[in-house]
């Protein structure tokens, strides 16, 4: 058998040195491989010639199967290119095709039919700010990495403490004291280097939030107190850009998308006004369970996949509540409110 490949890659360079078209080496190389096979299946056992060419169909006949799924994979592969070039960008949109790792990476969203390639496209082209890189944070930011988010900012203002890893896994034990955001960030890119991270080590005031939202398509809200969730609301209803928050609880979380622009209603709607600290205690106080972020932050990042690639049905005047502790999920359906002070007389849908 060794004499057979031998002379096939003889053969091969051969037609490389003379110029001679790949197909036609192929060709050449596959009236070989037949060759071979009658022989080996024509000649008895113990023949010389068939002992040369390696004794047995067997090896032959498992080369081939090799062969044919090597083949069969490759044409997968360019469908799946094809496919992903299909859809043109969006204007004023950054461009480019796929690289052949990130089509093998992506092809579990290619294939599906609501997302496709124009869809993995279009996360490729998005700009996602996330405030916050804790508990909802976290998990948030590192399914957006993973799908394929082209742009993914980031701001915090704290830094990684013992007691963050009971529950936010984008951290590890040896980032203890490193800025949240880089922690953040060097995870996000350990997973998925075809993304860009954008890291913020700040708090988000009134002073930078407009300027920082205008750079990116929408936001998720991951912060853990109400002036920020506050803030980021006006932010976002006044640029008419989408707001999908998080919060959670002990054994609770929700998730919702807040979007003016299409006639949902925005935060402030719903929570007109901070709740007493005693009725809202902070997680340091209340406790929560440690998986309860990773499933609430993970139901933003598919809200979030949803409303970039136009999939589904997003939460859109709608508020998920899961319940950890019963295994529980309510939909609650939610109405905007004329008198809002922030987007009441702000209607663009």
């Amino acid at each position: 058998m060794g004499l057979v490949l031998a002379v096939a890659a003889a053969l091969w360079g051969a037609g490389w040195a003379l110029g001679v078209p790949p197909k036609s080496r192929l060709t050449v190389l596959a009236g070989l491989f037949l060759l071979v096979l009658a022989l080996q299946l024509v000649l008895p056992a113990g023949h010389p010639l068939r002992t040369a060419t390696g004794g047995s169909p067997a090896p032959w006949l498992l080369l081939a199967g090799f062969a044919v799924l090597a083949l069969l994979y490759g044409r997968w592969v360019a469908g799946l290119r094809a496919r992903a070039d299909a859809s043109g960008p969006k204007p004023d949109a950054p461009t480019g095709s796929f690289s052949e790792v990130e089509l093998d990476r992506y092809a579990r969203h290619i294939v599906l039919r609501e997302l496709g390639g124009p869809g993995q496209k279009r996360l490729k082209q998005a700009r996602v700010l996330v405030i916050g890189a804790g508990g909802l944070g976290a998990p948030a930011l590192q399914y957006l990495a993973a799908a394929g988010v082209g742009t993914i900012g980031v701001i915090d203002d704290d830094v990684v403490e013992n007691a963050n890893l009971q529950r936010q896994v984008i951290h590890d034990d040896a980032d203890i004291g490193m800025p949240k955001v880089f922690s953040a960030q060097r995870a996000m890119e350990a997973q998925n280097p075809h993304v860009a991270v954008r890291p913020y080590h700040r708090r988000l005031t009134p002073e930078i939030a407009a300027d920082l939202f205008a750079d990116y398509d929408f936001v998720l809200d991951g912060s853990d107190n109400f002036a920020t969730r506050y803030l980021a609301n006006r932010v976002a209803v006044a640029q008419g850009k989408p707001l999908i928050s998080g919060a959670l609880t002990q054994w609770e979380g929700q998730v919702s998308v807040f979007d003016p622009a299409h006639s949902g209603p925005c935060y402030q709607c719903i929570f007109p006004e901070a709740p007493d600290e005693a009725l809202a205690p902070a997680c340091s106080v209340a406790g929560v369970a440690g998986p309860l972020p990773g499933v609430v932050g993970a139901m933003m990042a598919m809200e979030a996949v949803k409303v970039i690639t136009g999939a589904g049905t997003a939460l859109r005047g709608a508020l998920l509540i899961y319940d950890g502790l019963y295994g529980e999920t309510r939909r609650i359906g939610l109405k905007r409110r004329a008198d809002c002070p922030v987007c009441g007389n702000n209607d663009k849908g």
